[in-house]
């Protein structure tokens, strides 16, 4: 009995420790998966928080995109304005030399007439009498009837043209009047722009310390990008207005107002527009792209002189902006600009004539692109406008 009364005991002792064990177990287990579940719920929330930084930093970096790009829209118009205020300051210069030499022109005049009257007043009538009759024959009668004729016709042409140049310096001061009014407006116009830029800036500023290391090395990409088309729009600009000024000279202007007769044809074959103009904040082209483009040969769209033909690169030698870019002339006012082309694929260099349909260089994807595709512009005087239109 007693050694079954001790094994029942044993047994029993062992099953309340096994009870005990077990609750521990029970609960450790049930501790360990809530304290799973907390942990899962931890990394789920830190997850969500990671991309919410993630989504917060791309949203950043596209604000930032965009300020870029109305910062250089700022820029482009500043330029502009400084431009036009120049050529304004120009003409108003040289409209006032000119009103001040029609006014001594007319103060020398005016002097002259002054004196004849008073000479004619003091001598009197008599004196052209005195003429007439101190004629010893008459044939020195006629011709001292003529002489006196011809002083008086003198005189009157002497007044009208005094009053025809003090009329054309009233004119002309109206003019200079209205230019110096518009280039107050101008000046106005450019400070307002001016500090709307400024604004643009410190906005940007204030998100580019938002952006990591990545993010800002993109961000300094878009800021070469939108100074390199700056740059080039100023030296197309500039040729522009030369041709203009060079077309003024001779009496010739052939500059092409309506797009649709400007004879273009496709830049590539076989390819449709996949990004229009303005597809994207700065796209200042249309681009072509599909299946195979890749090595295809790029065309030019209408006969002229390649006043560009280069490689965008940074001191590394990788390829910025356009990258391998070339831009033909068409000598009618307006220019076009192909862009991204394959690494040394260019053809023609600048100076070259071309013409319609010769291939000028290769698809690629060179400069600020993120696949194989033509970029396409259409410019006039220098400033980019929409292609479609030109294009069949």
């Amino acid at each position: 009995m007693k050694k079954i009364s001790l094994k029942i005991i044993g047994m029993v002792t062992i099953t309340i420790i096994l009870l005990q064990y077990n609750t521990v177990i029970a609960a450790t287990k049930s501790e360990l998966n809530a304290s799973s579940n907390e942990t899962d719920k931890k990394i789920e929330e830190a997850k969500e928080q990671l991309e919410n930084i993630n989504s917060e930093k791309s949203e950043t970096l596209q604000q930032v995109e965009d300020l870029i790009t109305q910062i250089s829209s700022y820029q482009s118009e500043i330029d502009s304005l400084d431009e036009k205020i120049s050529d304004m300051n120009t003409q108003i210069q040289e409209a006032q030399n000119k009103i001040n030499e029609k006014q001594s022109e007319y103060d020398d005049k005016q002097e002259l007439l002054e004196k004849r009257l008073v000479a004619t007043y003091e001598a009197g009538e008599i004196s052209y009498l005195d003429v007439l009759l101190s004629s010893k024959s008459l044939t020195d009668l006629i011709s001292n009837y003529y002489m006196i004729s011809e002083i008086n016709e003198s005189d009157m042409e002497l007044m009208d043209k005094i009053k025809k140049e003090q009329e054309e310096i009233e004119t002309a001061k109206q003019t200079l009047e209205t230019s110096k009014q518009e280039l107050d407006s101008t000046r106005a116009e450019k400070q307002q722009k001016s500090t709307e830029l400024q604004s643009a800036k410190a906005q940007k500023d204030s998100y580019v310390a938002q952006l990591n290391e990545d993010e800002k090395n993109t961000q300094a990409e878009l800021e070469q990008f939108e100074q390199d088309k700056r740059d080039i729009q100023a030296q197309l600009a500039a040729i522009a207005k030369q041709e203009a000024a060079n077309a003024s000279k001779s009496n010739v202007s052939n500059i092409t107002n309506n797009p649709s007769s400007s004879g273009y044809i496709r830049p590539i074959v076989g390819y449709s527009i996949t990004t229009g103009w303005m597809g994207y904040s700065g796209h200042t082209g249309v681009d072509f792209s599909g299946a195979g483009i890749s090595g295809k040969p790029v065309l030019a769209a209408k006969a002229g002189t390649v006043v560009t033909s280069t490689a965008l690169k940074y001191a590394n030698g990788n390829y910025r902006s356009y990258g391998e870019y070339i831009v033909i002339n068409h000598h009618d006012g307006t220019m076009t600009l192909y862009a991204h082309g394959a690494p040394g694929s260019r053809l023609v260099s600048a100076g070259q004539n071309v013409s319609q349909g010769q291939q000028i260089m290769s698809v690629g994807t060179t400069g600020n692109s993120t696949g194989y595709h033509l970029h396409f512009e259409v410019r006039v005087n220098g400033v980019p406008v929409n292609p479609t239109p030109y294009l069949p």
